[in-house]
């Protein structure tokens, strides 16, 4: 099927039409952001058939890996911006310190503005409108562009936004990479961007000629880390699920294992029977097994195999006119093979052999930093080990990919495999603007007279009492505790002779205020 595209030449339009739409304060009011969010709710409620079929179109996906992976989690997120939206939005009170006491010091959540969220082909669905639901609840006017790679799922997204959202607000764009740079060359508030990291790198060096500021969903090489100690069998359950999962096309799935000799030689015992009970004897015919998105990234993983000098012990077998590979172990693959070059993106997981944990994690610490990392071990001194030597975007200990199922779980990169985050409350706060606030009220004009020049002793020793802070990490020399509790003394006898000359009885409580300042 052929994807229409936007007219390049309209781009600039649509922006501005965005942008004026914004700075009528359409998006700011609440109540609207609510109703807009039901509108994106109801988009996927009611045909939620049609987009199942539509990545079935794409990917062969199942009914159950589309529900998943494409709505359920998507209307969890829409719902809970709609629920919590009213807390998220309101203004925040500051705490200040005692200078400022007669202040109302606070932060108004503002809409950044008028945002691009550029969707991703393997989630078509939900790694488009996850994000920009985001954009709704912050309040900003927005433009989806859906992946060309996956014709039916973008197609559909375009053919539903105008049913059901405001068209003055929330545009769908459909480009190739050529218009995708067009659309990069307008002036944005934000970009979101889902994909990989050479195409992250060109969104962000075209947002810097605007200083607009990005996000990044990126991908990169997610590693697993099975101790001696894991449950062999369990570990290799969860494993396989996270790299059968779409067919090994998600940016979380387990890239490689890392782990010592006789792991190694367990994981392969194990892993053809939870094949065989995950998806039968014979895998092609299985209904909950999807496809390669095409024969390009068909072409790419078909080269990974052939240029690997690791042993293909598990798989191996492929259809192209299926777009059809078959979930693939390969094992004793070096540090240097081809299957360590780049992301694998599909159903191929190579296994390293290492001598110990430590050489695991000297291996991991020495490539790109990881979008997820999968430590396994029944030991939660050495998960610990592993987490605090190791640095990543997420981790999962003791499964895969889970953590991104979780709203209340910042999501995100960190390096090569992206920056910023979101999900759930963390979703608001990338689309909104923190805009610091002080009101000072006439009243304390004398107080705060004593900034305005000419500058005089008296002028600076105010000053110097209302803002100076004193530190809670005073020196501990033996002078430096002597002088503290000479103070303390001296404090006691002045407020308990100033409570007492007041008759309060509160002379103890009194000084226990007093001597915090």
């Amino acid at each position: 099927m052929t994807l229409e595209y936007t007219n390049i030449e309209d781009f600039p339009e649509i922006v501005t039409d965005l942008r004026k739409t914004f700075s009528k304060n359409v998006t700011k009011s609440i109540a609207y952001r609510k109703q807009q969010l039901q509108q994106l709710y109801y988009l996927i409620e009611e045909n939620e058939e049609l987009i199942f079929d539509a990545v079935a179109k794409d990917f062969q996906r199942s009914r159950t890996e589309a529900w998943l992976g494409e709505t359920a989690l998507l209307k969890a997120e829409i719902i809970e911006f709609v629920n919590k939206l009213d807390e998220w939005a309101k203004p925040q009170i500051v705490e200040t310190s005692i200078a400022y006491k007669f202040n109302k010091c606070y932060i108004i959540k503002e809409p950044i503005g008028t945002v691009l969220i550029i969707g991703t082909w393997n989630y078509p669905i939900s790694l488009s409108l996850a994000p920009f639901a985001g954009a709704m609840a912050a309040g900003c006017t927005a433009i989806c562009k859906p992946s060309e790679v996956a014709t039916h799922s973008a197609k559909l997204i375009g053919e539903l936004f105008p049913k059901y959202l405001d068209h003055n607000a929330y545009r769908i764009v459909q480009a190739g990479p050529e218009g995708t740079v067009k659309l990069l060359e307008q002036k944005f508030d934000h970009i979101f961007y889902t994909g990989s990291t050479a195409v992250g790198k060109k969104v962000m060096e075209a947002a810097a000629k605007n200083l607009t500021p990005v996000t990044l969903e990126l991908g990169g090489k997610s590693p697993v880390i099975v101790a001696n100690d894991a449950n062999i069998l369990i570990s290799a359950k969860r494993i396989i699920w996270g790299k059968i999962y779409n067919c090994g096309q998600t940016c979380i799935a387990p890239d490689y294992i890392i782990c010592e000799r006789l792991v190694q030689t367990a994981l392969i015992d194990s892993i053809p029977k939870v094949l065989e009970e995950f998806l039968g004897e014979n895998i092609k015919q299985s209904k909950d097994y999807a496809r390669i998105v095409n024969q390009r990234h068909f072409d790419r993983l078909q080269n990974m195999l052939l240029s690997t000098k690791g042993n293909i012990l598990i798989g191996g077998d492929s259809d192209r006119d299926d777009l059809y590979i078959a979930p693939t172990v390969v094992t004793d693959v070096t540090k240097e093979d081809s299957l360590m070059q780049e992301e694998i993106f599909g159903p191929i997981l190579p296994i390293v052999v290492v001598e110990d944990i430590d050489e695991a994690i000297e291996f991991v610490n020495n490539r790109e930093i990881p979008l997820a990392l999968y430590p396994f071990t029944s030991s939660k001194k050495l998960a610990k080990h592993i987490l605090d030597n190791t640095q990543s975007g997420g981790v999962c200990v003791n499964d895969c990919i889970l953590h991104f199922a979780i709203p209340t779980l910042p999501f995100g990169g960190k390096g090569n495999s992206g920056m910023g985050n979101y999900h759930g409350k963390k979703s608001f706060d990338t689309f909104t603007h923190e805009r610091s606030t002080n009101e000072t009220p006439y009243y304390v004009e004398k107080l705060l007279g004593s900034r305005y020049p000419p500058y005089t002793n008296f002028k600076i020793w105010l000053l110097q009492l209302l803002i100076h802070v004193r530190p809670n990490f005073p020196r501990n020399t033996w002078s430096d505790r002597m002088r503290r509790l000479f103070v303390k003394i001296l404090k006691f006898i002045v407020y308990s002779a100033f409570l007492s000359y007041l008759g309060s009885p509160l002379v103890g409580r009194g000084y226990k205020y007093l001597s915090q300042y």
